[in-house]
């Protein structure tokens, strides 16, 4: 049985976290060279039912409708049965075998690009296709695990694998992009539930909206105005958002030392701005570079603590 692998991108978060949960706009990108593959092969004499193997996690899960019950509310299982329920199938017989190069619990959308890159080998091994709407929409639920309450803006952009300006609730619009961003990704190492960080901000918002309520508002006009810094190819201009962007989260109480650390040696080694990217409290951070300086802002961050750093840009288009 010979199977096209599918796969899923990992994806950060320019500029707009946690304020996209109330209503404000947030702007988030694929990465592209960090991804979940999914492949698919007959299973092994004696096993029935669809099986999902994790390689990073060592989980190994069986997916039989009806009977599925050691996993109930399982990641996996739930992405598998939500589209076989979307196609009105039985579980067929072969596994499906995740791997990926994505750090998990670090604010890069693995879970969300894991559901993805699943549902995909699921759609390409039973030959139905699945409409790019219905399969965000499934993501999105397998989200909820994940995150609680998500924004929806991790599976959109992986689902989509293209840079958009989300608004909750809103149609998606695909950003423009007039010149190359060269962004470095530096790991804390630290995992972080993002769950945690919004629930946090939750509280503080709900016990004192007067203060928080104007951090979310000027989180959102500086997602506007980083929008137009993207379309217009002024990285100065965007790299200074996101320095305000990353002290209007700190007023939200989600960095962190090692974030702020990261952040800082970025910018000192010539980085245009620098931020935390996606939930917060650990995980990642983001540096906006050239490509001369992507050398010397990712030792300077290395130096500084952080576990692994990666390297994406996003071409223009």
């Amino acid at each position: 049985m010979s199977v096209p692998t599918a796969s899923a991108p990992a994806k950060i978060i320019l500029c707009g976290e946690h304020a996209v949960v109330y209503g404000q706009p947030a702007i988030a990108v694929p990465v592209s060279s960090l991804r979940v593959t999914a492949e698919v092969s007959p299973n092994a004499p004696g096993q029935h039912g669809l099986n999902l193997v994790a390689t990073e996690t060592m989980e190994q899960i069986r997916i039989i409708l009806g009977e599925n019950t050691a996993y109930p509310e399982h990641p996996l299982s739930l992405a598998a049965a939500l589209a076989l329920r979307h196609w009105q199938i039985d579980s067929p017989d072969f596994t499906i075998t995740v791997k990926s190069s994505i750090p998990i619990a670090s604010g890069l959308g693995s879970g969300a690009a894991v559901s993805t890159a699943v549902i995909r080998a699921l759609s390409l091994a039973i030959n139905k296709p699945i409409e790019t709407v219905a399969l965000n929409g499934l993501v999105y639920e397998i989200e909820k695990l994940h995150h609680g309450t998500p924004s929806g803006i991790d599976n959109t952009v992986i689902v989509y694998e293209q840079a958009v300006y989300f608004v909750r609730g809103k149609p998606i619009e695909r950003l423009s992009i007039d010149a190359p961003l060269h962004i470095l990704i530096g790991d804390t190492g630290q995992t972080a539930l993002t769950r945690v960080a919004v629930g946090d901000v939750r509280q503080l918002y709900d016990a004192d909206p007067e203060t928080i309520q104007p951090v979310l508002d000027a989180i959102g006009a500086l997602v506007q105005e980083s929008r137009q810094a993207i379309e217009t190819g002024d990285s100065t201009t965007l790299g200074a958002l996101m320095n305000q962007n990353h002290a209007f989260l700190q007023q939200l109480t989600v960095s962190s030392p090692e974030l702020d650390t990261l952040v800082a040696a970025a910018r000192d080694a010539g980085a245009f701005g620098a931020k935390l990217s996606g939930g917060g409290r650990g995980g990642n951070m983001i540096a906006l570079v050239t490509p001369e300086t992507i050398e010397p802002v990712k030792a300077a961050l290395l130096a500084a603590g952080a576990a692994r750093v990666f390297a994406t840009t996003l071409q223009a288009g």
